[in-house]
This record gives structure tokens, C-alpha cells and sequence, in this order.
């Protein structure tokens, strides 16, 4: 409908019309409708602040991998909106219209109110969709939650388009969907926000050392301070947030590779499908031989054997099934016979005279050995109904056990210390030649069952060892 009206104005007016007339070629009725469009256009946006473009690329940029706080999301998007898809789709077309953004977006979903799978596409500029992708993602998952939870299950891109898969799971998945599509880097700017002195000055130590500084969990640095092989499991296991065995072989050797390069233990860690190649410049042979032992016992607290060489450089593990699968089948027959402690030590002890045919004899021992102490204690454990270990369940266990091995002993147990004295064994010394073999194995044995009965808690040093030419042998254990 037009409406024709007689309006009067001052030559002022004119004047600020006339570009507009001249634009339009004359034609009065289509300058005085542009005029009007701009003035309503200036109304819809007077809360919305005039940015340089330059400027407002940049902050987009500096957006990527970050967060919207909930908030400002509040403020952005109504959260009633969630009871609607139609509507929410609706709302979101006309703020883009306002702002003149250009935006594209389309809303699919089953159902219109608590839908099990939603399906977003957004065209548009590369920098504005990511940023929209990411406060959509996060609206769904957060405004869901605690009736329909959404989690973002795919995100695809191409220039100038991005599609965004969501369906129905529980609250915690949801919230880490997010993160783990959208948020990447908004934990590591919480933290340095929260505690910029610190991170500044741990920033600058690793650059001005060209990276040379090495950053490890306080335990494992306690380890090396008492002379004891560091595993390195606390870091790997709080970051896959489970218990060391029961992360999968292909997340661990991931896991390894992350922590030790970004810990800067070692230079760069290569994995070669089940192998793992560990490049660095340490020059003390002692320092090469406990950080290799250390990386063994780690694959061996995941359940996996590995051999390890090194050189110069480098060390390499190379994993071992078929020695594994050898150990499983020694272990599995000690608790073929009903699982007793004297049956147990009848099997050992004839196990013991045929060491030498077994693989890899140095590295199976430190495997075997260990698995055979943690057997021996639990089927003792299960026999005396003892329910937690101390320094003197521990003198009565092995008491018991060195009697029946037919090994001469003493003990002096003192509080969180226990002293032990081999003045005889019949087994490593058959004939008065010490079978190093044997020896070997019944030491790894003793750390297997400490480790079973204190887990970290527990240290122990050899003082004196037939091995090493000694008399006797003689072991100090001490409780931290």
C-alpha cells in the first residue's frame, strides 16, 4: 500500500538529501526509503559497538579454542530458547541479520522440544562460523543438560561451511564433547589467568633454556632423589584418569610419547607400531641405564613386556609377546595346585634349575621375578587372613617362606625398618657356585612381593650380595 503524504522542508534538509536522490537517479520516494531503512538499521544495532575490521578478525582469531563464558552465552542466546529447535533457529537468523553478519544456519533435529539428535549447518565467513559453531555447541550441550544432555558427536569443515553433529548421552560426555571439539586451549588460558606469575616464569625458564628445563611430577623426583627407578606412572595415569593397567597398548604408547617430550625427560619419542624409540643427549651411562629400566618397568606396570637396548642416543624397547606369553604360562601353573603357598614354592624352586632355557634371560627374570613375589604374598595373605602388611606380617611371611626354601636368615625388624641377613641358601648355592640366574630372580621376587604388600611406599638397598663377592647378603627395607 503507498501512502501519499505533503510534507515541507527547510533547505537543510534538502541538502542531506540530495546524495541519496542522486543515487536513486532522481527518484525521490526511493532516497526517502533508504534513509529510513538505515535509520532503522542504526536503531537494532545502538547496543551493538562499531569495530575495525582488522581488529575484529583478530579477536576472532584469538577466540579459536577457547570458551564462551556461561554468561555472556546467557546473554548472547535466551536459554528457553533449548524448549524449541524452530525457534531457536528462528532467533538465531534474525541476530544475524542485526549485527549484518551474512550468516547462514539451518537447525534439523527428530523432535522440536528434547530431541535425541540435532543437525547444525552454518555458511557463512570462515573466522565468524567457527566462532558461531563453537556458542551454538556449547548453548545445546549446557542448555540440555540435566533433562536431554546433547553431546557434539562430529564437527566437519570446508571454506566456508561447518556441520555439527549432536545426539543424546549423559552430562559428563557432554561437557567433554565440547571441550574436545571447541575448547582445546581454554584450560591452559584458565590456568595461566589464574596464576600468571607462575606461568610466566616457567614460560621464560623453558625459552631462555631453549627448552632444556625438564618438568616432572614431585614423586618421580623424590624417586630419583632416593636413588630408586622412577616410573613415571602418576602423570600418565592422571592424564588417561585410570589405572595404569587398564589403559590400552595403543594409548599408552601415546601417552608415553606426550609425557616424556613435553616433561623434556628426552628429546623426541618415536613410536614404531608397538616399538618405542626414545631420543636424547645424556652423557652419564648410570643416568641412560635407570631411565631405560624405568621405561620397562612403566610397559610392565601396563602388562606389556618390552626389550630394551640403548646407545649413544637413543634407546629403543621392542615389545615382546612371545616372552610374555612364556612368563603367563610359569605364573598360570604356580595356581594350577590349588593355588597353595607350599605348592607354589615346589614349582618355583624347580623352576629355578631351568632358568637358563628360558628367552631373554636378564630381562625375563626382572618380569618373572616380580610376578611370582606378588603370588606368593597374596596365596600367603589368603592362608593367614591378613588384611593389611607391616614391617612385622612381612618378617613372619618371609620367615616362613626362606624355611621352606631352605635358606638361612635373620631379622631385625624396627618400627618402619626391617634388616635381613642370608647367612645360607641352598638354592643359589648348589655345590658352592653361586647360580647368578637364580640369584637374580629370587631378588626380583623379594621386590615383587614388596611392592604387593607396600606399593611405593617401600624401599629397599642391598648392602652386601653373594653376586657381588660377598660373604652373605644382607638387605635394609625402610617404610616412608
Amino acid at each position: 500500500m503507498i501512502v501519499t503524504r505533503h510534507i515541507s522542508l527547510d533547505k537543510d534538509c534538502i541538502e542531506k538529501i540530495e546524495p541519496y536522490v542522486q543515487k536513486h537517479n532522481g527518484n525521490f520516494s526511493a532516497a526517502i526509503r533508504e534513509i529510513i531503512d538505515e535509520a532503522d538499521k542504526s536503531r537494532s544495532s545502538k547496543n551493538v559497538a562499531i569495530i575495525d575490521n582488522s581488529l575484529f578478525k583478530w579477536m576472532l582469531d584469538e577466540m579459536n579454542g577457547l570458551l564462551v563464558p556461561e554468561n555472556v552465552l546467557d546473554e548472547l542466546i535466551d536459554p528457553s530458547l533449548i524448549n524449541s529447535m524452530r525457534k531457536l533457529e528462528d532467533h538465531l537468523k534474525c541476530k544475524f541479520k542485526e549485527l549484518d553478519w551474512d550468516i547462514g544456519v539451518v537447525i534439523k533435529s527428530d523432535k522440536d522440544n528434547s530431541p535425541s539428535n540435532v543437525h547444525i549447518e552454518i555458511k557463512g565467513h570462515n573466522q565468524k562460523i567457527k566462532l558461531i559453531a563453537c556458542i551454538l555447541s556449547q548453548y545445546l550441550v549446557k542448555s540440555s543438560a540435566g533433562q536431554s544432555p546433547l553431546e557434539v558427536v562430529s564437527v566437519s569443515e570446508s571454506e566456508g561451511y561447518i556441520n555439527i553433529g549432536l545426539s543424546k548421552t549423559n552430562n559428563k560426555d557432554a561437557i567433554s564433547s565440547v571441550i574436545n571439539f571447541f575448547g582445546d586451549m581454554d584450560e591452559v588460558t584458565n590456568a595461566i589467568k589464574s596464576n600468571p606469575d607462575f606461568w610466566k616464569t616457567v614460560i621464560n625458564r623453558h625459552v631462555l633454556s631453549n627448552y632444556n628445563m625438564v618438568t616432572i611430577h614431585r614423586n618421580y623426583f623424590e624417586d630419583l632423589l632416593a636413588g630408586k627407578i622412577p616410573m613415571g606412572e602418576i602423570a600418565i595415569e592422571t592424564m588417561a584418569r585410570k589405572p595404569i593397567h587398564e589403559i590400552p597398548l595403543k594409548e599408552m604408547l601415546s601417552l608415553v610419547k606426550e609425557v616424556y617430550e613435553t616433561s623434556r625427560v628426552v628429546d623426541r619419542v618415536e613410536i614404531d607400531r608397538e616399538s618405542i624409540i626414545m631420543f636424547h643427549n645424556y652423557r652419564n651411562t648410570d643416568v641412560i641405564e635407570k631411565l631405560k629400566k624405568s621405561l620397562v618397568t612403566l610397559m610392565e606396570a601396563n602388562g606389556h613386556l618390552y626389550d630394551a637396548k640403548s646407545t649413544a642416543n637413543m634407546i629403543v624397547l621392542d615389545h615382546r609377546p612371545d616372552v610374555g606369553i612364556k612368563i603367563n604360562e610359569i605364573v598360570d601353573n604356580l595356581k594350577i595346585s590349588n593355588s597353595r603357598v607350599d605348592q607354589e614354592l615346589i614349582v618355583f624352586m624347580a623352576f629355578l634349575k631351568g632358568l637358563k632355557d628360558m628367552p631373554d634371560i636378564s630381562l625375563s627374570l626382572t618380569v618373572l621375578g616380580r610376578r611370582i613375589g606378588k603370588s606368593l604374598m597374596q596365596e600367603y595373605e589368603k592362608e593367614k587372613g591378613i588384611k593389611s602388611w607391616n614391617m612385622e606380617t612381612l618378617k613372619n611371611a618371609f620367615e616362613i617362606i626362606h624355611s621352606k626354601l631352605r635358606i638361612e636368615s635373620e631379622w631385625i625388624a624396627e618400627k618402619k625398618n626391617l634388616l635381613y641377613t642370608v647367612r645360607k641358601c641352598n638354592i643359589v648355592d648348589e655345590g658352592n657356585t653361586i647360580d647368578v640366574y637364580a640369584c637374580q630372580t629370587i631378588q626380583e621376587v623379594f621386590k615383587g612381593a614388596l611392592n604387593y604388600a607396600f606399593g611405593n611406599k617401600a624401599w629397599f638397598e642391598i648392602k652386601k650380595s653373594l653376586i657381588k663377592g660377598d660373604s652373605f647378603c644382607e638387605v635394609l627395607i625402610q617404610l616412608s
